[in-house]
């Protein structure tokens, strides 16, 4: 079975150094996500715009991460348009699980989104309160319990917020 574990991270320097933490403890870039919100903050982050996400939930636009290029070796970078919330730009395997219909008519919105991924409904609405904020989510997909408790510890040491895991949905 497919687990992840998520947190929240403060800002884009603390998400940037946390997913330079599970690189280096051997998590992949494909299954490692990152979603916040794309206010002027994010700009530290965003240098470039574009996207091949499904029509609907997608913006103009991919996002190519500064400093250091960290966040943009991860898979599927993009920015999403989510009806009644707002801009995010999104990052891994959640990318593709909150475009399209993931989102688009069937939830409305990202804490529908989460839920779809297997988030409870508590923690998905805390989460997208928190994102919407300026916040970052990250989250690790795996299926080793052992790789869960690793990312958890990682989280922990960096002082993230919000820390929960879950079963999930495929992404």
């Amino acid at each position: 079975m497919s687990k992840a574990v998520f947190c929240i991270a403060q800002n884009t320097g603390q998400a940037e150094s946390i997913v330079n933490d599970l690189n280096a403890a051997g998590f992949s870039h494909s299954d490692i996500s990152v979603l916040f919100s794309d206010k002027s903050s994010t700009q530290d982050f965003a240098h470039e715009k574009n996207t091949k996400a499904p029509e609907g939930a997608a913006l103009g636009g991919t996002v190519g991460f500064g400093t250091g290029g960290v966040l943009g070796l991860l898979a599927g970078i993009g920015a999403l348009a989510i009806p009644g919330v707002g801009p995010f730009i999104a990052a891994g395997p959640i990318m593709g699980a909150l475009s399209g219909a993931a989102v688009g008519a069937a939830t409305g919105s990202l804490a529908g989104g989460l839920i779809g991924l297997g988030i409870p409904e508590y923690e998905a609405k805390r989460y997208e309160g928190k994102v919407a904020g300026g916040n970052a989510l990250i989250s690790v997909h795996t299926t080793s319990s052992e790789a869960v408790d690793k990312a958890k510890k990682i989280f922990e040491l960096a002082h993230a917020e919000d820390i929960s895991s879950t079963g999930e949905a495929s992404v």
